[in-house]
């Protein structure tokens, strides 16, 4: 099954994040889930200055400079996964770096004609 991992920067969980030395970097990271097939793509995003947001109303494009909302938290890169199950992507989520002083959002992607 497909998932989407959203990263998520929270300033009030790396406040309280107490690392410790088992914890794996980014490269450990990737090296383990590429070398096991489990990640498809994944990218480090830009920061909340250069979101654009783009919605329609009453047939007008409007476009404002922002994230949609305005959080503490915000994401900052993603992963789509493949995995055997839910308990599979949480295990990886659980080794991400971000796991510690971060968030990870895990999404399966809707079942369709290639699921």
């Amino acid at each position: 099954m497909k998932y989407m991992m959203f990263v998520v920067a929270d300033p009030d969980a790396a406040a309280e994040a107490e690392p410790t030395p088992g914890d794996l970097t980014i490269e450990e990271w990737l090296a383990d889930v590429d070398g096991r097939g489990k990640r498809i793509i994944g990218e480090r995003l830009r920061p909340l200055s250069d979101a654009t947001t783009v919605r329609v109303s009453r047939g007008q494009v409007l476009v404002t400079d922002g994230p949609f909302t305005e959080s503490k938290e915000w994401i900052c890169g993603f992963d789509i996964l493949e995995c055997e199950d839910l308990d599979e992507a949480i295990a990886i989520a659980a080794r991400h770096p971000m796991a510690v002083g971060g968030k990870l959002e895990l999404r399966p992607f809707w079942p369709g004609e290639h699921a």
